[in-house]
């Protein structure tokens, strides 16, 4: 096993909660460091929103399907001498996107810029031609917002306000649409390259240009598919963590962390069957705000509680004179108003008895609207009737069946702070996108179903214990990124660390890695002050 430096004294034992990838990401570096570690998860198998949906003989990938930076799983790998592809296969997907408008026309988007400019051509040659100068720019956010600052906790208002200065004159205040529409005229080019934020949770309308770096981040090392579907990948970390004496625990669910108040610590965690388990470091990928409000039953992990309530002593106070349940439904009110989380999810998996071989791996099917069906969906609270789809048909990269094909197909909605009977329309918006579908690209769908369910908001709240049904976590915009995020350090129990969507550097399966990459920098960087 590969050693970091043998004089740093590392506490023994850890605790990660959660096991999607940035849990496994985060165990995996604390197994490098010398830790004993133990992985606990609610669920009944790993991934989180990476798990596989398991029906008989249909399988599917529950949520990520783009593998991007494929860099960040080779590291873990050799963490430990090992080598990603001894675990797991990755196979490039071409195109990368084929992006349908609602009058038919199509752009495919792919990682040659001859054939690149081609596509954009087809609908604006000035568009093309300006091309170079948007990936140029989307190179320099790259370089510094994921290369500078992208694995380095923000744990100063110093190193804060040291990286302003360059994401400022990057104009990192602008929107991610507001800078696609500096460079590009054409309203589908338009569409087309401001889409990136959709992907970790944000309105391109109001999301950080700082996420223009998705576009470079692709150009750089591609678009890949794990054969067997991304599943297969969480199960390679997995194995890879069991070979190097990670034990991992299904079907345990945390009720609370226990701390030490005098010492300011945590000291382990309580399952729900009683048992009390003990550790120097606790790491948890769950969503910060349901840490504080049900495990810790305190303010958000991304505020100084302490500058809000007062001291410890004020808030015990507080809390002998008002009713515990008010209490509770004050701090939810603070955390509601303290972060805008990201919108929600309704994707529909089925399987079908014919294959669709026209159909590429990833399509995005715009609708008639951007601007206006965008702004539904972060605001408003109905389901929204004209639908944007991102279709995922894994046959077309890995041939994991020869007699039908399997799909799922993703609505992005409102969260749960819209009143949405899901009960009720999710039903309903099955039936709109189904024939949506057929309409657009897969004829006679309804004839051909072989297995379907659909996932709701509900299932991102009660399964993955996300704020609001939020599937991304809080929103990605200018001053709820970096330092203005949840901290990847509890403020007051500072062996409580976090990863994933919530903290920085962001949501999406590489943020979700660096996540992890930045426990690591902040645990050897304590070690050895």
């Amino acid at each position: 096993m590969k050693k970091y430096n043998t004089k740093i004294d590392f506490p023994h034992s850890a605790i990660v909660i959660g096991a999607g990838f940035g849990g496994l990401a985060a165990a995996l570096r604390l197994r490098a460091l010398g830790y004993q570690v133990t992985v606990i998860d609610k669920l009944d198998s790993p991934g989180g929103r990476a798990r596989i949906m398991s029906r008989g003989k249909f399988q599917y990938d529950a949520g990520p399907t783009v593998l991007t930076a494929p860099i960040l799983f080779e590291e873990l790998f050799s963490l430990f001498d090992e080598k990603l592809e001894d675990f797991a296969t990755l196979l490039p997907v071409e195109p990368w996107y084929r992006m349908q408008f609602d009058d038919g026309a199509t752009l495919d988007y792919n990682g040659d810029d001859a054939k690149l400019l081609a596509e954009i051509a087809k609908f604006s040659p000035a568009d093309a031609q300006n091309y170079p100068k948007f990936k140029q720019h989307t190179e320099a956010i790259f370089k510094q917002g994921y290369e500078k600052y992208g694995s380095v906790a923000f744990n100063s208002w110093r190193m804060m306000f040291e990286a302003l200065p360059a994401l400022l004159k990057l104009r990192a205040d602008r929107s991610v649409y507001h800078t696609t529409a500096h460079f590009f005229k054409h309203d589908a080019i338009r569409r087309a390259f401001s889409i990136q934020p959709l992907l970790v949770g944000g309105n391109p309308f109001n999301t950080t240009s700082i996420y223009s770096l998705i576009h470079f981040l692709e150009r750089k090392w591609g678009v890949w598919f794990v054969k067997g579907g991304m599943g297969a990948m969480v199960q390679a970390l997995v194995k890879l963590g069991e070979r190097h004496g990670i034990e991992y625990r299904w079907n345990q669910t945390v009720v609370r962390l226990s701390v030490d108040p005098l010492l300011q610590k945590v000291n382990g965690v309580m399952l729900q069957n009683g048992q009390n388990i003990v550790a120097d470091l606790v790491v948890t990928n769950t969503d910060p705000a349901w840490i504080n409000r049900s495990w810790l039953n305190e303010q958000s992990a991304g505020a100084d509680t302490t500058k809000i309530l007062g001291k410890p002593s004020f808030l015990q106070s507080i809390n002998q004179r008002v009713n515990q349940g008010i209490h509770q439904r004050i701090n939810q009110w603070f955390l509601n108003k303290r972060y805008k989380q990201s919108m929600s999810l309704f994707v529909w998996y089925f399987s079908t008895r014919k294959q669709y071989p026209e159909v590429k791996h990833h399509t995005i099917l715009f609708g008639k609207t951007y601007r206006e069906t965008l702004q539904h969906i972060f605001n408003g609270n109905t389901v929204p009737t004209d639908l944007s789809v991102y279709l995922h048909r894994p046959n077309a990269t890995d041939q994991q069946s020869t007699e039908h094909d399997s799909f799922y197909a993703l609505v992005p909605v409102p969260n749960l702070k819209a009143d949405i009977d899901w009960k009720v329309q999710g039903e309903l918006l099955k039936l709109h996108l189904c024939k949506t579908l057929e309409e657009k690209i897969l004829p006679d769908l309804h004839k051909e179903l072989v297995d379907d369910f659909f996932i709701t908001p509900e299932y991102f709240k009660e399964q993955l214990l996300s704020t609001d049904g939020a599937a991304f976590g809080i929103q990605p915009t200018f001053l709820q990124s970096a330092k203005f995020r949840y901290a990847n350090q509890h403020k007051r129990y500072k062996n409580l660390f976090f990863v994933g969507a919530n903290t920085h550097p962001g949501a999406g399966v590489p943020g979700v890695l660096l996540s992890a990459k930045v426990l690591e920098s902040l645990l050897k960087t304590q070690s050895m002050a």
